[in-house]
């Protein structure tokens, strides 16, 4: 039985020894596996194995005291071999509502500090120097609601004091913060640039970043604005696709908060007139995020938005994108062509990004080679090949599509077709028996075919090599924890072209704690597929006008995103009013 006094170390690799024996020693010994790892010589094995049989101490513990490799190396190998994470302290933000739940003066006694809660995976993420403590996994049990799976993440015993020291010695609340720094005119005031590796974590500035950071995160927000104005900072955060007011603070903390922002971006904290990109990784809480970041001077100072990437947020299934029968029916046609260009148009934030990943999953297999050109690469795709274009830096999408096809590519994914070059060398690919996946800014998915031709296309070649135009706008989902059913007005009739003496039952939230009184919660698209048959080739190859085509597509069975967003209204999955703020309802009013 390991005691509770052991250190981690000790406890662990008596564990991995006792597991050994009973193995009847197939598994070799850590101080062998250290060795093959490069972690340690073997002499330093041999010197540490002698001090072990003098002192009665585990090998591990001898070879930290004797300086051979350090505790957080053993610590590292500890949680790889029992499969458990480690935990960052420099990288990981913990959760204000976690710490709570603990005493400081429980955290030192059970060597166990919370990270996090997360509901949605129901798990109480906690950083533990003894991930196998009794006594600490008991009390663990009787502070984590009910249903809660503990997830310890191991943490080297010289590290966890300082961490508890971080996270019990300040206040980490945002209101607490801006309380501490109203009475520390000085702090407001220091260059961020000149603090040292403790003075960071305890600066109050740093705190408040952290914090704000952290709250938009576990909100579900997708953008953080830090909006500088006369007097004062506007900080809001876009969650469902709105803005929303999160805090306002005084113009006095902005020169802190902005170099803080960049020296985390990895941007030049002295260039003030030019504008800036750049990105940061931070866990919080233990969960993965990655951050994009762009700064643009103003009349007020500089504009800053960080763009939340959660990496932890899996690869949404073309099945579960919320298309209709109808679209499904269109995707499946289209996914099992084998060569062609595919284009997913829409505005920025209006969900591009994910289903073209979700389209390449859905056709990435083993006997396929996929290889994608990203501006930047947002999520890592499994057994997908991806480059990051760096336009300013001589890799272009161009230069890309050139390298790839040496590449011996079947799928190619071209992140955005942004200039003539690019749209030739797109076309050459799928005109050379590749298939083609890409984006566009364009209103609808009709205007993918002018925009191309405005690209030096012919339509003679695009009309054989375009496959399919989608376009796309997400709009916000009705919170399922406050739905409430209503007959339609005969204005909602008329703008939904149904009958008012028999209204249809819609749907709407009323507001409640899971939404925070919105009556909304989370996201749903609304599309439209245009699907090049033989008709629209031989339209588009004859360069006819785009009502032209427009009127053959409607013959077709063509429905527009108007169409599909009623059906989804009818559906109670959104409202009519949050339909008309992302769809052109023009035609219909």
């Amino acid at each position: 039985m390991v005691t509770t006094d052991a250190s981690p170390v000790l406890a662990e690799e008596m564990r991995l020894e006792e597991g050994a024996v009973e193995q009847k020693k197939s598994t070799k010994r850590i101080g062998d596996r250290l060795v093959e790892q490069g972690l340690i010589t073997m002499d330093q094995l041999n010197v540490a194995l002698h001090e072990k049989q003098k002192s009665g101490k585990m090998v591990g513990q001898v070879l930290v005291e004797l300086g051979f490799v350090s505790e957080a190396s053993i610590t590292a190998f500890i949680a790889e071999s029992s499969g458990q994470q480690q935990f960052d302290s420099k990288k990981t933000m913990l959760d204000p509502e976690a710490l709570a739940l603990m005493t400081k003066k429980d955290v030192l006694k059970y060597q166990a500090i919370p990270i996090t809660v997360l509901k949605d995976k129901n798990e109480f993420r906690v950083a533990m120097v003894d991930p196998y403590d009794v006594m600490a996994l008991d009390k663990l049990k009787q502070i984590v609601p009910r249903g809660y799976d503990i997830v310890p993440f191991v943490c080297p015993s010289t590290v966890f004091t300082d961490v508890v020291h971080r996270a019990y010695g300040v206040t980490s609340t945002i209101e607490g913060i801006m309380k501490e720094l109203s009475g520390d005119k000085k702090a407001a005031k220091e260059n961020m640039d000149s603090l040292s590796e403790e003075e960071v974590y305890s600066h109050p500035i740093v705190r408040l970043v952290n914090a704000i950071v952290f709250e938009a995160v576990k909100i579900g927000a997708s953008d953080i604005h830090f909006e500088p104005e006369e007097n004062s900072v506007r900080v809001r955060n876009r969650i469902d696709g709105d803005l929303v007011v999160a805090h306002v603070i005084h113009k006095e903390y902005w020169n802190g908060i902005c170099q803080r922002l960049k020296i985390m971006a990895e941007m030049n904290i002295a260039d003030k007139l030019t504008p800036q990109d750049g990105r940061f990784g931070m866990s919080m809480g233990g969960r993965e995020a990655d951050f994009r970041v762009s700064c643009l001077p103003t009349v007020h100072g500089e504009n800053i938005v960080l763009r939340i990437l959660d990496q932890n947020a899996s690869i949404v299934p073309v099945e579960k994108l919320d298309f209709s029968a109808h679209n499904s029916q269109l995707i499946e046609k289209i996914l099992a062509r084998p060569e062609g260009i595919v284009v997913v148009t829409g505005p920025t934030g209006s969900g591009k990004t994910t289903t073209l990943y979700s389209m390449l999953n859905a056709i990435n297999t083993p006997d396929v080679n996929i290889q994608t050109l990203e501006d930047p690469v947002e999520y890592s795709l499994k057994g997908i090949r991806q480059a990051h274009v760096r336009e300013g830096g001589g890799f272009t999408f161009a230069d890309g599509i050139k390298a790839l096809l040496r590449q011996d590519p079947d799928i190619i994914f071209v992140g955005e077709i942004r200039d003539e070059v690019t749209a030739e060398q797109a076309l050459k690919a799928a005109m050379t028996g590749h298939q083609v996946f890409s984006s566009l800014h364009t209103n609808d998915c009709f205007g993918t075919i002018p925009r191309l031709v405005d690209l030096k296309l012919k339509p003679a070649m695009l009309s054989g090599a375009l496959i399919a135009s989608f376009a796309q706008r997400l709009v916000r989902r009705i919170c399922t924890n406050c739905k409430v059913e209503y007959q339609a007005s005969a204005e909602e009739c008329r703008l939904l072209a149904m009958d008012p003496s028999k209204p249809p039952t819609l749907y709407r939230g009323e507001g409640c704690v899971m939404c925070n009184g919105t009556g909304y919660k989370g996201r749903v698209g609304v599309h439209e597929v245009l699907y090049v048959d033989e008709t629209l080739e031989e339209l588009i190859a004859a360069d006819r006008p785009i009502a032209e085509i427009k009127a053959a597509a409607y013959k077709n069975g063509f429905r527009n995103m108007a169409d599909d967003g009623v059906e989804k209204v009818l559906k109670g999955m959104t409202t009519l009013d949050s339909l008309m703020k992302s769809v052109n309802f023009a035609n219909r009013m």
